[in-house]
């Protein structure tokens, strides 16, 4: 049993902030049809690194789905479509605004069809607005969003954050308003509209950087790993590394310097006495705080702030990340049988439900893996009507590996 047994999703996304949003729907029981063009497929797939010809990326974003491939620009496979929208739940799309349009598959052409769908698109800018019409990626939605103005060290360019933020923030966005529409329909058996955008998704998370702004006009600019109202709150130099402490408080402060640095003279010292004092004379204190923590290692410093009771720690790479004890106690390494790569390791869900658990239930799926048993057992085709699609190019063979 999963939370979302019984929901039927439509996958028309390709690359990142969609799949993501329908890989947690899957992981939580949804039942999800990833629908791709014929030949090609989800852009990802032709992306590396590979595994036996099978592209990481993409299998490790489109776990627990089905593939289907279809000319949606042909009249049959924008037909066959619409009749798998008819016992859909959820739709959720990322061409640019008026594609769906163009090819007969947008919301009210659907909701003629099926009142109580429910569909989500997602796009760099939104459905409406002067911005609209643009195409937009991850790294133009953390500019615009201000991520990229606040990210990197006081002096240098703007960088983008490591990770492609906006993109994963919309798919969380999506996620959230899918589940909230989907509660909505089961009171009233209605369906909605839903449009999410990137440059929102993201600026949404800047809650206390827009709060600076509206109350008092603070333009937040680059400080590099540390923050901009606590202190001591960022990465330090260590013997051969650094150690990142989040003396966040009054408390964690005076707890730092007594037990964790032995200064405790540092408590009572005007420049540092407090919050506003620290962030005032940020530049003194870290230089103060390095010329002692340089002379230890990391763990050591590590060790002493775990004793203490001050939040620390140290700054990972990924290969530490993925093999640190409790990250795999946790189950966030998981393993899974994939039919052409072989076995392979996956990150695990990170929600943990007690009584109905995600799970990761099949690998991502070859190309076209299902297309045939999704005609046969959705929309009831003959093998006569399968073979006929193949031969008009409308759906392709399955299975393909499509590595460049």
């Amino acid at each position: 049993m999963f939370p979302l047994d019984g929901m039927k999703v439509l996958d028309l996304t390709r690359v990142m902030a969609g799949p993501y949003c329908t890989m947690i729907l899957g992981d939580l029981g949804a039942d999800v049809i990833k629908i791709e063009r014929e030949k090609t497929g989800d852009d990802t797939r032709s992306m590396g690194p590979f595994v036996n010809g099978e592209s990481a990326c993409f299998m490790m974003i489109n776990r627990n789905k089905k593939s289907m491939t279809l000319d949606l620009k042909s009249e049959k496979g924008k037909n066959i479509f619409l009749e798998l929208a008819k016992k859909a739940d959820v739709i959720v799309e990322n061409f640019r605004p008026g594609v769906v349009k163009k090819l007969g598959i947008d919301y009210e052409t659907v909701k003629a069809l099926n009142e109580g769908i429910i569909y989500c698109s997602i796009s760099g800018y939104g459905q409406t607005g002067p911005y609209s019409n643009k195409g937009g990626y991850d790294i133009m939605a953390q500019g615009m969003s201000g991520l990229m103005s606040m990210t990197g060290e006081p002096n240098g360019h703007p960088v983008k954050v490591g990770i492609s933020i906006n993109d994963i923030s919309a798919g969380v966005t999506a996620v959230y308003s899918i589940m909230a529409a989907f509660i909505q329909k089961l009171k009233s058996s209605r369906g909605q509209f839903i449009d999410v955008s990137l440059v929102e998704s993201g600026l949404a998370w800047s809650v206390w950087e827009s709060a600076g702004y509206f109350g008092e006009g603070i333009v937040p600019n680059r400080t590099g790993s540390r923050h901009r109202v606590s202190a001591p709150y960022q990465a330090y130099r260590t013997k051969g590394g650094y150690v990142l402490i989040g003396g966040a408080n009054q408390r964690s402060w005076e707890k730092f310097c007594q037990k964790v640095v032995n200064r405790p003279e540092w408590i009572d010292d005007p420049k540092y006495k407090t919050p506003k004092d620290r962030i005032e004379n940020v530049d003194d204190l870290e230089r103060c705080i390095e010329e002692v923590l340089v002379k230890k290692t990391t763990q050591y410093w590590v060790d002493r702030l775990d004793d203490a009771g001050v939040p620390g720690g140290p700054i990972y790479t990924y290969d530490e990340t993925l093999n640190d004890p409790h990250i795999l106690e946790r189950g966030m390494v998981q393993e899974f049988d994939h039919p052409v790569a072989g076995k392979l390791k996956t990150l695990g869900i990170p929600s943990k439900l007690s009584e109905t658990p995600g799970k990761i239930r099949k690998p991502a799926p070859l190309l076209g893996q299902h297309t045939e048993e999704i005609l046969r057992e959705e929309l009831l085709l003959s093998e006569e009507d399968i073979q006929q699609l193949l031969e008009e190019n409308i759906i392709s063979k399955e299975p393909l590996s499509i590595q460049k």
